[in-house]
C-alpha cells in the first residue's frame, strides 16, 4: 500500500463549505441504494471476498483542511472494520460526491493479490464515470469489477459467510 501524505488546502475546505449536497446527489434515489446493496450481495456470492461502499456528501468540515479524500476512506475503511474479515479480503467502495473522489482501499489479503496498477485502472474507469455523471453505472461496474477479482483469488469454499454488512453506508 501507498504513504499517504497529508495535504492541506485551503480550496479543498472552502468546496466543503459551500457544497450544498441537495443540488449534487439527487442521482442517489431510494431505488439506487436498494440496487447498488443488491448488486454487492449477488456479487458476493461465489467467492470469500467482501465489498463494502461508504458514500460521503463531504468531507467533515473539522477534517478537510488537512485530509484529503484518501486518508478520510482510510480512517472509515478502519472505523467500519473493513480489514476485519477471517482472510483479510475486505475491499471498501468510497465515493465523495463533493470531491468527485473515489477511493478503493483493499485489506493486506486481496491486496496482495492483486497489482496496484489494476486496482488503479479500475478506480480510474470508475472515476471518469463518476466526472462523467454516470454515478450508478461507474459503482454498479466497480462492484462487478472487485467481484470478479475476489471470485479469481479467493472462490467460494461453502463455508465462508456474509462477514460485513452489503447496505450502502450513506454519510450525509
Amino acid at each position: 500500500m501507498q504513504h499517504i501524505v497529508s495535504t492541506k488546502s485551503l480550496s479543498r475546505l472552502w468546496r466543503q463549505l459551500t457544497f450544498i449536497p441537495i443540488l449534487h446527489n439527487r442521482w442517489l434515489t431510494d431505488d439506487l441504494r436498494a440496487s447498488l446493496t443488491e448488486a454487492i450481495t449477488q456479487v458476493e456470492r461465489g467467492h470469500r471476498g467482501e465489498i463494502y461502499l461508504v458514500i460521503e456528501n463531504h468531507l467533515p468540515i473539522a477534517q478537510a483542511y488537512r485530509t484529503g479524500c484518501r486518508e478520510r476512506a482510510l480512517d472509515l475503511f478502519g472505523l467500519h472494520r473493513v480489514w476485519d474479515t477471517a482472510e483479510n479480503t475486505g475491499v471498501m467502495i468510497y465515493l465523495n460526491v463533493c470531491e468527485h473522489d473515489l477511493e478503493v482501499i483493499a485489506d493486506r489479503g486481496i491486496d496482495s493479490c492483486v497489482n496496484e496498477a489494476l486496482w488503479q485502472a479500475l478506480t480510474d474507469k470508475a472515476l471518469a464515470r463518476c466526472q462523467a455523471g454516470h454515478f450508478a453505472e461507474a459503482l454498479l461496474g466497480l462492484i462487478q469489477d472487485i467481484g470478479e477479482l475476489l471470485a479469481q483469488h479467493y472462490p467460494d469454499d461453502d463455508i465462508s459467510g456474509n462477514e460485513l454488512a452489503n447496505e450502502v453506508v450513506f454519510l450525509r
